[in-house]
This record gives C-alpha cells, structure tokens and sequence, in this order.
C-alpha cells in the first residue's frame, strides 16, 4: 500500500517564494449566532470581523423585529477569533446565559445571548 501512495502526483506544488510571502488566513474560523426561541427560531448569523450591530434599527448588523428589541441593542466585537458582546443602552437589557451584563464580556461557544424575547447560541467553528 506504501508503494501505491509514492507514486502519486502531489496536488498542489509551492514553490519556496510562495510559501515565504503567504499570508495568513485573515478569518480563520467562523463566528455567530444560532437562534433558539422566537419568530426566527432556527435562523443562523455569522458575524462580520470588527463591530456587528443588534437591534431593532432596519440597518443593525443582526435585525430584530420586534418591540422587545431596542433599535441599538447591542453590539458584538469579533477580532482576533475573540467576541465580546456589550449593551448600548437598551431598555430591555441584554441577557448572557441568564444574567444581565453591565460591562462588555466574552463570549465562548454554548453561551446564550438574549435579545428581547430573543434566545441565541453563541458558536465557532474552525474552517
């Protein structure tokens, strides 16, 4: 079975140059949201890196139609394969894991996130 597998042609060939000037890959794993409860129950989001926008507003990143959203929820800050979530003044509050935040916190895959009478789980996946 050895021999079978050496005498394959490689794939893909790089030359020394190419390897040396590679860049790496700017988003190496994917991020986001899966909703659990609410009229979207199902519905995936993959954040964008940098700020994503959560809210009521017609232009947030994450649109939430719905009076218990306000239009600036919150905002999720995915950089370095890191996302911090953190209310912006919402009247509802934003919830993580059952508990309401005051500061920006990290996020890490399993957390739930509510949003109004929103329920989302927090993911990541390597690609």
């Amino acid at each position: 079975m050895d021999k079978e597998l050496g005498n394959e042609e490689p794939t893909e060939t790089l030359s020394i140059d190419d390897i040396a000037n590679a860049q790496p890959n700017p988003n190496p794993s994917i991020a986001g949201f899966v909703a659990t409860d609410g009229p979207i129950a199902g519905a995936k989001y993959i954040l964008n890196t940098g700020k994503s926008t959560l809210g009521r507003h017609p232009k947030s990143d994450l649109f939430f139609d719905d009076i218990t959203v306000s239009r600036r929820h919150a905002e999720i800050e995915l950089v370095d394969n890191a996302a911090r979530v953190s209310d912006v003044g919402s009247l509802n509050g934003t919830y993580l894991n059952r508990r309401q935040i005051e500061v920006d916190e990290r996020l890490v895959p399993g957390d739930v996130l509510q949003i109004g009478k929103f329920r989302l789980v927090y993911f990541q996946e390597s690609n």
